[in-house]
């Protein structure tokens, strides 16, 4: 059961309130119930999550804890009443900023431009579509196009990591693969040959990826522990021979793969 309840509220997605917060939160070895609420943009809707945040306070018998990122003051400061611990994400660090900057801030936080002439979210979205497509090696079409070729034995992160890349950084990720009949040729998948210089592979430790394949097909050969062992210890022998970086994502979250990977790959994208 969890400690406490904390609460992340903006006038937009709430997803910056929520994972600044969550940063700073797994700080500490409490148990939480995580709570967002977005578009809070008007006293009516404030005035609901305040009582929302009141009973959870009455019934969990400690105060809430509250992330919030507004622009709106107004829907603020009736948030700020409720009877929680309330940290305001955006004045902690705009009001400071505007010190140095010596010039006021927008207060456009939460307010996202048309997106439809969003450069940068329209190679997002394809981005995404580039990364569907050449899932799982389904596709070598425009494979040339590819900002990365992710490789490795099957569960081993490669799709999550894929979209997380196009989703987030607007990268083109292909991931392809790597089964039982390379290893038995020797030789990587044809489809990738030429793009060898933008492949990166994951690797996984023999005992989770069978845990994770017995939780798609129990009891199977391909899930079978002894059978996992044999196709990382190939995978891993193979990108090391043809020269591929590599990691484990055993232990890793998708972001520090991801952040890895751009890092080794395109490390232009870490700049923006």
């Amino acid at each position: 059961m969890s400690d406490r309840s904390v609460f992340f509220v903006s006038d937009g997605t709430g997803i910056t309130a929520e994972t600044l917060g969550n940063s700073i939160m797994a700080q500490f070895a409490v148990k939480l119930r995580h709570v967002r609420r977005p578009f809070i943009d008007t006293v009516d809707k404030a005035y609901q999550v305040v009582r929302e945040i009141n009973a959870a306070g009455e019934r969990e018998g400690k105060r809430p804890v509250i992330f919030t990122t507004f622009a709106n003051d107004e829907v603020l400061d009736i948030i700020k009443s409720c009877h929680g611990k309330v940290f305001d994400m955006i004045k902690t660090f705009v009001e400071p900023l505007e010190e140095e900057f010596e010039m006021k801030s927008n207060h456009r936080v939460g307010r996202f431009s048309d997106a439809s002439q969003d450069r940068e979210y329209n190679d997002r979205i394809e981005a995404i579509n580039f990364a569907l497509e050449h899932d799982d090696g389904q596709s070598s079409r425009s494979l040339e196009m590819s900002d990365v070729v992710l490789v490795g034995v099957s569960r081993s992160g490669k799709t999550p990591t894929s979209l997380y890349l196009a989703m987030q950084h607007g990268v083109k990720a292909a991931n392809v693969p790597l089964i039982p009949e390379d290893f038995d040729r020797g030789f990587l998948p044809s489809m990738i040959k030429a793009h060898k210089k933008k492949c990166f592979g994951l690797t996984i430790d023999p005992v989770r990826l069978s845990q994770i394949r017995n939780e798609r097909r129990p009891g199977s050969k391909y899930a079978n522990l002894e059978n996992c062992r044999l196709e990382v210890a190939q995978a891993e022998s193979m990108m090391r021979r043809e020269g591929i970086a590599w990691l484990s994502s055993t232990h890793k979250s998708i972001e520090e793969i991801a952040t890895t990977i751009l890092r080794d790959i395109r490390p232009d994208r870490l700049i923006y």
